[in-house]
């Protein structure tokens, strides 16, 4: 992720920046319209995104031309879903191209799709999934972290991968050696980004219970009252 800028191919550039286009559109319309119909989540909408500039902000040296780093982007996506993440992760990423020199300003429609697109449906994803078969929550929001993090460079190593295809074995054969390197420092960073969205929702739990129950991230089926917030926090 945060690919840097010339790494890509001008074509490549073009075809991320098309694919990434929709989702981010889509996605600021529903930003906008969790703001104008729900204005008691601004604070939360705030938090999600300090998440994900924060912790994407944590730059290790990775693969040549990229880096490796928590994503953050999994906090915004159980809370408001992945669509708000997509126009949400795309500001992030200009911001830290601008003004941190992580990624770049060509490459960014790849480390859109990479961070703000792919990463959080997967951990959106994994976190639907855990609830539906009656997972607890910890567990739902480790999943979402972990997974969202995670997924984020497998989709960085295959477009690093078309860039820079094998000479033996192309595409799949680059993926796998970009894949194995990522996976050093990825795998260990994705645990602890994890652990750490459990911590965050505990703390929100205790600040924000109320709004957290209205967007559906609760214990169970069982709307709690209020007075069990404190309760829900300690699990």
């Amino acid at each position: 992720m945060h690919i840097a800028e010339g790494v890509l191919p001008p074509v490549q550039c073009a075809i991320w920046f098309a694919a990434a286009a929709p989702f981010v559109v889509h996605g600021a319309v529903q930003v906008v319209k969790q703001i104008k119909h729900h204005p008691e989540n601004r604070l939360l909408l705030a938090t999600a995104g300090a998440c994900t500039f924060l912790l994407s902000s944590i730059k290790l040296p990775s693969v040549t031309g990229s880096s490796s780093h928590p994503t953050g982007t999994g906090v915004g996506a159980v809370l408001f879903k992945p669509p708000v993440m997509a126009f949400m992760g795309l500001i992030v990423l200009i911001f830290q191209a601008l003004l941190l020199a992580h990624g770049g300003i060509t490459t960014l429609g790849a480390n859109t799709f990479s961070m703000a697109i792919v990463g959080p449906w997967v951990g959106y994803g994994a976190y639907v999934l855990n609830k539906k078969l009656g997972g607890p929550l910890a567990l739902g929001i480790f999943l979402a972290m972990f997974l969202s993090d995670l997924s984020t460079y497998c989709v960085t190593s295959f477009q690093l991968a078309f860039a820079y295809p094998d000479p033996s074995s192309g595409v799949l054969g680059a993926a796998e050696k970009f894949l194995g390197i990522f996976a050093i420092s990825q795998i260990p960073l994705s645990v602890a980004e994890g652990i750490l969205g459990i911590l965050l929702f505990r703390f929100l739990f205790k600040v924000a219970g109320p709004q957290l129950q209205a967007l559906g991230v609760r214990l169970g089926n069982k709307r709690t009252t209020n007075a069990e917030v404190p309760e829900v926090a300690h699990v």
